[in-house]
């Protein structure tokens, strides 16, 4: 059976790490039929937007899209592309494995966590007001006469809203996550010792949920608890739920467990939509070098193949990067300074693609 999906090979290393992933991916067996779309700061010229209207469209129609990185302004400009996809479509749960690999260059050599991340709420909805804007006025005075400790003149402020129905929907989906592939705990990662009406909101929910899961274990953690826990000892956790902004945090954390972002894919998944994407930025400084490692964008495509029903692929492809990694004699520089303590003998974007092809055969 053929899959219809939406290419979004974004900018910076992007066309290259797609190129690598899309290369893999037609050798594994599946059939995908590729339909590319195109994002990020090229096409503010073109029609005044990042996310141009005819990608929304195509992703909407075909549901399911793999994307590279784009660049997302720091500071100033547009916001995030990534944000804007996963608001546009409800993608509220990011689900990112972090999973040992060989040569990864950590300290660690047996970590298995899976971060699922709220993906629409917290302090990454966009609201927010510059210092001069009129609200904030309205805000001081309605904090004011609530009794609150008021702020700062002069403050810019952002509004952190997390709802009961966001947290249950996301804390399911972590113990249905756990359920189903065959995971033996959760952990809800929060601060409500301080935000005590929004992350009290979110662990009492947990708290609610978890009741409906008796066969998998239950805890929570504090968020500063639990990246010191991770750094210490990750085979303490094993899946981990958490507000948008700490998961997105702690997800980068538990990918510098695994060799970093390079080695680490990430998925989208909402009701009707699903968008699969590596988790690194878009590396403007080495594009169209042939030098950027597209591991975590093949293992993303694998996450997507799974999606898809196309599981044998999926294990295929998997094996296949292992195979490549483990062999360690076409690896991108990265990889081989983990490996070696030196990139010399190191292969390029492109290379290393060839090489787990070869090891899917």
């Amino acid at each position: 059976m053929a899959h219809d999906v939406v290419l979004i090979p974004g900018d910076g290393i992007g066309p290259e790490i797609t190129t690598a992933m899309r290369r893999v991916v037609d050798a594994s067996g599946a059939q995908i039929v590729w339909h590319v779309a195109e994002a990020g700061a090229a096409q503010i010229e073109r029609v005044g937007t990042p996310l141009p209207p005819e990608t929304l469209e195509l992703v909407r129609e075909l549901g399911v899209a793999i994307k590279g990185p784009v660049t997302t302004p720091v500071g100033t400009g547009f916001r995030s592309v990534n944000v804007a996809l996963r608001q546009a479509f409800d993608l509220y749960a990011c689900v990112r494995p972090c999973r040992s690999l060989p040569g990864d260059g950590s300290r660690f050599r047996d970590v298995d966590l899976v971060i699922v991340r709220e993906n629409t709420e917290d302090l990454y909805a966009g609201i927010e007001f510059a210092p001069d804007a009129p609200e904030v006025a309205e805000l001081a005075r309605l904090v004011e006469a609530s009794g609150q400790r008021p702020f700062r003149a002069g403050s810019a402020i952002s509004v952190k809203p997390i709802s009961e129905e966001g947290s249950r929907r996301i804390v399911t989906y972590a113990f249905e996550y756990a359920r189903a592939h065959g995971r033996r705990k959760v952990t809800a990662v929060h601060k409500a010792n301080i935000m005590k009406a929004t992350d009290g909101l979110f662990l009492r929910v947990a708290r609610e949920v978890a009741a409906l899961y008796p066969d998998i274990a239950f805890e929570d953690k504090i968020v500063d608890a639990c990246c010191m826990g991770l750094v210490q000892d990750p085979t303490r956790f094993d899946v981990l739920v958490l507000p948008n902004l700490y998961g997105d945090i702690v997800s980068d954390l538990c990918a510098g467990l695994v060799g970093g972002l390079g080695m680490a894919p990430g998925a989208n998944i909402g009701a009707d939509c699903a968008v699969f994407e590596a988790t690194h930025g878009s590396a403007p400084d080495i594009a169209g070098r042939d030098l950027a490692n597209p591991t975590a964008e093949i293992l993303s495509a694998a996450m997507m193949l799974d999606h898809l029903g196309e599981t044998e692929a999926a294990a295929r492809v998997r094996a296949a990067v292992t195979a490549t990694l483990a062999e360690g004699t076409s690896v991108t520089a990265d990889v081989r300074l983990a490996q070696t303590g030196s990139a010399e003998g190191a292969v390029g974007t492109a290379a290393f693609a060839n090489a787990v092809i070869t090891h899917l055969a």
